[in-house]
């Protein structure tokens, strides 16, 4: 037992190495700080990731009006209505949305069972019901609604990540929280206004021709048409458009938005995929010297007349200001919203009250392992010194585990590393204890110390593994504060077994051999 291989013993100081070195760069840099170009790209350069309540930042609850999603996508039973009777002669009242559904009455009530009929052949998963009278409701099968309002809560949370992660912040916390809303807390974003205005927009684009002969303050609404309202309108100015609903080309065919520059001014330049390059070509072929709104949630941005036929790529032009590009690329190459959002609880934690937070939970390991160190010392003397030299390595190792993970560290985490080095010498207790059994029974010093290594193993595991069980669970069923407690607990557990048992029995060995294998030994 006192023999330990060669390999093994580079091994264990390789690790205790790497621990020290993944650690370190959290002294010398802080996580918000630029890499020094000087420094080798092979060297450890990360530093432990700090959740809101270390750093500061913006913690946003938001609601998501599933209803309105529902609402929205029950539009598209209006064109499978008017895909499937167009050339069928059935005559029939203009399509009203009704919720989630859109009724309509055939004015013969004996064409109503036909119309139904060909409405199903268009559209397999609709849900239609008959009426008296004529009057026809397509809508959603119940099965249908639920798996689109698990999908519209879904598809926000996803678009919600994607627009933050288009700032460039780090390790942002976003999870769902009941059946419509999304709870978000973005660690060193110091702008909660804008991160409000990027996460309420809802940001659904489409080409849309306009009806230059229409006189909007004439206009009467009529199906196929609809008067919408410019966006940035000067005060004391409205200006209006009497656009088409269809044909249109949607904004999410777009692959990429990115700010530019044309003629010294602001734009927006913008690129299809190939179905919306097939359809945006075959829009503005058809219409040459028409004018095209482009319409973001349902405001007019711009107007401009097609000179040509355009492909792929294309340019948004208004009356932007470069931080306005830049805001409205974000949101276009991050997707629309299936359904509006509304922050309905906002906190912000400054970046002095995380700074404090840091320092306090410092001074809490430094406490606390100075504490077990003079404990240990003076309770088994130099063992108990080792035991404080592996302490040392276990937190060093903790930290650089956390810095190659990128794991978010939070005051339930700092309350996890603080708890490990309490229990970090648990298993050296266990060890030492049978060491001064062993040597009250008489044994010799190698044969006690064999002894204790040897027999108190088993012992250490099985309380070691009953706390990393409840720390997995904990993991798997808690969210946010409680999952970093976990993880820090869990990266505690393996580091202490590590340098509780070889790493001080490496130091023990090294110290027996130094003194030729020592007779008597104080414990």
């Amino acid at each position: 037992m006192l023999y330990i291989e060669k390999w093994k013993i580079v091994l264990i100081a390789l690790l205790c190495a790497l621990g020290i070195a993944y650690s370190a760069p959290n002294f010398w840099r802080s996580a918000t700080a630029e890499v020094d170009p000087s420094v080798p790209s092979w060297l450890p350069y990360k530093t432990v990731s700090l959740g809101l309540d270390l750093q500061g930042g913006s913690h946003l609850l938001l609601e998501v009006d599933i209803d309105e999603g529902v609402r929205a996508r029950a539009a598209a039973f209006e064109d499978s209505i008017r895909s499937a009777l167009r050339g069928s002669e059935i005559r029939r009242s203009a399509p009203e949305r009704l919720g989630a559904s859109v009724k309509f009455r055939t004015l013969d009530p004996a064409d109503a069972e036909r119309a139904a009929d060909l409405i199903q052949d268009t559209d397999p998963s609709a849900r239609i019901t008959v009426g008296d009278n004529g009057d026809i409701v397509v809508g959603f099968a119940e099965s249908d609604e639920e798996a689109l309002r698990r999908s519209i809560l879904t598809q926000t949370i996803e678009i919600v990540r994607r627009r933050i992660d288009s700032l460039g912040t780090k390790e942002p916390i976003i999870q769902r929280q009941g059946d419509n809303r999304v709870v978000v807390q973005v660690p060193g974003f110091d702008d909660p206004e804008r991160l409000k205005e990027i996460l309420g927009t809802t940001a659904q684009l489409a080409f849309r021709l306009v009806d230059a002969s229409a006189d909007t303050s004439t206009f009467v609404p009529r199906p196929g048409f609809e008067i919408l309202e410019a966006a940035n309108e000067r005060p004391g100015q409205t200006q209006r458009y009497v656009v088409r609903t269809s044909p249109r080309v949607a904004g999410d065919l777009l692959v990429d938005a990115q700010p530019s520059f044309q003629d010294s001014r602001p734009v927006v330049s913008f690129r299809f995929n190939a179905t919306g390059a097939r359809q945006f070509f075959d829009l503005t072929g058809k219409h040459i010297g028409e004018p095209l709104a482009i319409v973001l949630d349902n405001k007019v941005i711009s107007a401009p007349t097609i000179q040509a036929a355009i492909g792929a790529n294309g340019i948004i032009t208004g009356q932007f200001s470069v931080a306005e590009t830049q805001t409205l690329s974000l949101l276009l190459r991050s997707g629309a919203l299936p359904a509006p959002i509304e922050v309905i609880q906002e906190s912000s934690v400054g970046p002095g009250l995380g700074k404090d937070s840091v320092e306090a939970g410092k001074i809490a390991c430094i406490v606390a392992f100075v504490g077990v160190a003079v404990f240990m010392s003076l309770s088994y003397g130099l063992f108990g010194v080792f035991a404080g030299l592996a302490l040392f390595l276990n937190g060093a190792m903790i930290i650089g585990i956390l810095s190659a993970l990128q794991a978010t560290l939070t005051l339930p985490g700092i309350a996890g590393i603080v708890l490990t080095i309490g229990m970090a010498v648990d298993a050296n207790v266990l060890i030492f204890e049978r060491i001064r059994e062993e040597l009250a029974s008489g044994q010799s010093t190698v044969a006690a110390i064999d002894a204790g290594y040897r027999r108190a193993l088993s012992s250490i595991i099985d309380s070691q593994v009953t706390t990393l069980i409840a720390a997995v669970i904990l993991f798997a069923m808690g969210t946010g504060p409680i999952r970093g407690f976990s993880v820090t607990l869990t990266v505690g557990i393996i580091t202490s077994l590590f340098t509780a048992i070889w790493v001080t029995r490496l130091m023990v060995v090294t110290w027996l051999r130094a003194g030729n294998r020592r007779k008597t030994v104080s414990i």
